[in-house]
């Protein structure tokens, strides 16, 4: 949420620096995520004066082009050359002084330079309004007010604005603060507390009063339960038009872009008070009758972004005689909306059921600035207050007259909310007694009405517009945010408390992982369990009927709970990519979530995705590609980390892979790891090869249980090292070759490894060549050539009689 310092020192006269407030708010509970410079005119027109022309000659090289002499308030008048047809000796003219910087429409900078024009002296440049931004128009040079005086700063003759905004990360139940006039609450509630006082101002509304009773819209609520409050007032006599340059200057500070005088009110209103309005036609109000009401399932209804949407039995509808005009709280109608044309409109204030509201906006995909305040609840009191407001502005600005009593339809108040405050509850909870009279100018700060002082507490009345507060726990809660977290001491003495736990906790094998491939070069990724249910086009092995899905999803993307980690960590390896990052390692641990029957299942994960090249560039490194290899050490190494072996390879079938195989022990699948299909990673706009893994994490945590953790001491004897260079055929596998060596030598063989592989010349069809080095090492004594001779031969014989191998 944007709040402009400008804005809210309406509310608060303070001349306190933007970063002190922000801090401030910050302790309030308000975090200033960042303030941000806002300039109406870029640039703030530094470097640009007031000049008077003094002479005026045609440009002895140019016919278009005219010589001037300008009085800028120097002791020199400058030579500028200017091409403006409108140029003329005795006029006032803004000047860009050598030196100025300027903007493109664009935003691209570029810099007023002393030069020659087609052989003639320029110092600067006498400006369009386009070129200071301060209009659009290029036809000529700005002629000023010729009773200005040279020399004076431009901007302190334009109507500019140079404002600090704040972006306050706003939790969802401080609806109150959703304005510049609730922050202002908060802002001066925390003064006090550092005795400054300060008087908390508010627009006034005493002026109001209908001019003529010319157009009256019967107002007939039918829905009290999603409407308890509904106000609505007419005016008449309206031209619509561009606002003045301060509300427009107000909207766009908060990064709101000025659409016409009304609708632009209504959203200034809205930002200042947090009361979202809606302006109708009157015109294209049939019967002149507003309905408030639901429809029948299915009713069309196209909204103001001109997409046509189906409307559920449950939505709130604004309606005339005939027809709906606007989803309530949401979103306008196309067909009632102001236009240029409109003269009249009944204009619109309500308290609408946060609920309602809520489901609606979710249902439609819709999140507007009206919605996510009525969904969070506003202030149901302030309702006609907003309404006058408004009305008042419209006249100020736009014209006409407010032509009806206000329609305000509240059968049923809300009423504000009781509660009982125990002293010793809060200082049970804060940590420490804060003085009774310090807790009753916080609460009284708060507008939070104390009715009675017991020696035990007080009676407390809390303002409706605070729907978060409504026990006793969040009454303390805001004492002590306002109080201050850092006022509350802290204790010398840590009380601490030594758990009995495995040694095979997830969360510590996780952490030992981690740490390892961390040290390997990959990041941790954490991804949204919530994901769209489009994916599921992407594998016929994920069923729809699995699908655990949402009641109430924040969008159609996040929908359903995730059956494959596989997406969301391609979504995060794309990010990276779109942003030239492209070399990536990526691991994440979660759980994947599935609906069986009646009954929901979620699995634990571990998930590997590799892209690119194994290093980053360097003038010593290699730039070599992630491969199938790589991916499969990784995963050897988290398997033996964890002290897992003796699993078996099986090739997979699975339409996430183009090619990949699955790591089992026994009937546990542990792992499946391969390259990514094309058809896959494309949906996510990579053109790059991805590896992926995926760990079956709850199997790994049973295995680790019944690992027994085994000490040896490091052998005194040196190990002996042997190479062959194998002919074999070409579907002979390394792991045939593994198994075998393994089998003929258990004692003494302690590994065996490839080392190279070769196919191409000289060799004989359907072969190739692998080299392969085995270690031998006796852990008792040295071993003798006669006895690795004897290992070697027994391992030659069988690798020539069970697989057809040739020495070379």
């Amino acid at each position: 949420m944007k709040i402009s310092y400008n804005w809210l020192k309406q509310f608060i006269k303070t001349d306190w620096s933007a970063e002190e407030t922000g801090a401030l708010l910050t302790d309030l509970g308000l975090e200033i995520e960042g303030i941000e410079t806002f300039e109406s005119v870029k640039g703030g027109l530094k470097g640009i004066v007031i000049g008077e022309v003094l002479t005026c000659e045609q440009h002895p090289n140019a016919d278009r082009l005219k010589v001037t002499t300008v009085d800028v308030g120097d002791s020199e008048a400058l030579h500028i050359v200017c091409g403006a047809p409108n140029v003329a000796k005795g006029q006032k003219v803004p000047v860009a002084t050598v030196g100025t910087t300027l903007y493109t429409p664009e935003g691209e900078a570029w810099t007023i330079k002393k030069g020659k024009i087609r052989g003639e002296v320029s110092e600067g440049m006498i400006c369009a309004e386009d070129e200071l931004g301060l209009g659009q128009s290029h036809e000529g040079i700005m002629v000023l007010d010729s009773t200005l005086k040279a020399g004076t700063l431009a901007a302190d003759v334009f109507d500019i604005e140079n404002d600090e905004i704040f972006e306050i990360g706003l939790t969802p139940n401080r609806a109150d603060a959703m304005s510049h006039m609730g922050v202002a609450r908060d802002l001066r509630a925390g003064l006090i507390q550092k005795e400054i006082t300060k008087e908390l101002i508010t627009p006034s509304v005493m002026s109001y009063h209908v001019d003529r009773r010319t157009l009256k819209m019967e107002v007939d609520v039918q829905d009290l339960d999603r409407a308890p409050r509904y106000c609505g007032v007419t005016l008449v006599g309206l031209k619509v038009a561009e606002s003045p340059i301060w509300l427009q200057n107000r909207l766009k500070a908060i990064g709101l872009a000025p659409i016409n005088n009304i609708v632009d009110i209504t959203n200034y209103v809205l930002h200042e008070l947090g009361q979202p309005l809606h302006a109708f036609d009157a015109n294209k109000i049939k019967g002149n009758k507003v309905v408030v009401k639901t429809c029948k399932a299915g009713t069309k209804f196209t909204t103001l972004d001109g997409v046509e949407r189906e409307l559920h039995e449950e939505d709130l509808m604004i309606c005339d005689a005939e027809k709906p005009m606007c989803i309530a709280g949401v979103y306008g109608g196309i067909d009632s909306g102001v236009t240029e044309g409109t003269t009249s409109i009944f204009l619109e204030s309500a308290y609408f059921d946060p609920v309602s509201i809520r489901k609606t906006a979710k249902r439609h995909g819709l999140n507007t600035d009206a919605s996510f305040r009525f969904e969070r609840g506003i202030d149901p009191n302030i309702t006609e207050y907003a309404l006058k407001r408004a009305a008042l502005l419209i006249v100020e600005i736009a014209g006409g007259e407010i032509a009806s009593d206000i329609e305000d339809a509240y059968p049923k108040k809300i009423k504000d909310i009781e509660v009982r405050l125990s002293f010793d509850n809060a200082k049970k909870l804060i940590g420490e007694e804060i003085p009774r009279e310090t807790i009753k100018s916080i609460l009284t700060s708060l507008e939070i009405k104390v009715n009675n002082v017991t020696e035990t507490g007080l009676g407390l009345t809390i303002p409706a517009y605070r729907n978060d507060v409504q026990r006793e726990a969040d009454v303390i809660e805001e004492i002590l945010r306002v109080y201050g977290y850092n006022n509350v001491a802290t204790t010398n003495k840590l009380n601490a408390s030594i758990s009995n736990s495995s040694r095979f906790e997830d969360y510590k094998l996780r952490n030992v992982i981690s740490n390892q491939l961390v040290a390997q070069g990959y990041f941790e990724i954490m991804t949204n369990s919530l994901t769209t249910a489009k994916y599921l086009e992407l594998s016929e092995q994920l069923k729809e009927e699995h699908n655990v899905e949402m009641l109430n999803p924040l969008s159609q993307d996040l929908g359903v709970m995730r059956q494959s980690i596989l997406f969301s960590g391609l979504e995060a390896l794309s990010h990276n990519i779109n942003r030239k990052r492209e070399n990536l390692k990526f691991f994440e641990f979660g759980k994947t979530y599935h609906q069986y029957s009646e009954e929901r299942e979620e699995y634990k994960h571990l998930g590997l995705f590799l892209t690119g090249t194994k290093e980053e560039e360097r003038w010593n490194g290699s730039s070599d590609s992630v491969d199938f290899f790589f991916l499969k050490g990784s995963v050897d190494g988290v398997l033996n980390r964890l002290g897992l072996s003796n699993f078996q390879t099986n090739p997979i079938k699975s339409d996430l892979f183009s090619e990949g195989i699955s790591l089992n022990q026994g009937k546990q699948k542990l792992v499946q790891l391969g390259l990514v299909k094309k058809s896959i990673i494309k949906s996510f706009g990579i053109d790059q090869h991805v590896f992926y893994a995926d760990f079956n994490w709850n199997s790994i945590l049973t295995l680790v249980q019944s690992q027994d953790i085994k000490f040896k001491a490091i052998p005194k004897y040196p190990e002996v090292r042997r190479d062959f260079a194998l002919l074999i055929d070409k579907q002979v596998e390394f792991k045939a070759i593994s198994e075998i060596a393994r089998k003929t030598e258990k004692v003494l063989l302690k590994d065996v490894s490839l080392f190279d592989v070769y196919e191409g010349k000289n060799l004989p069809d359907g072969k190739k060549s692998y080299a392969v080095s085995f270690i031998l090492q006796d852990e008792r004594k040295t071993l003798t050539d006669k006895q690795v001779d004897k290992v070697m031969k027994k391992l030659q014989s069988n690798f020539e009689r069970q697989l057809g191998a040739e020495l070379r």
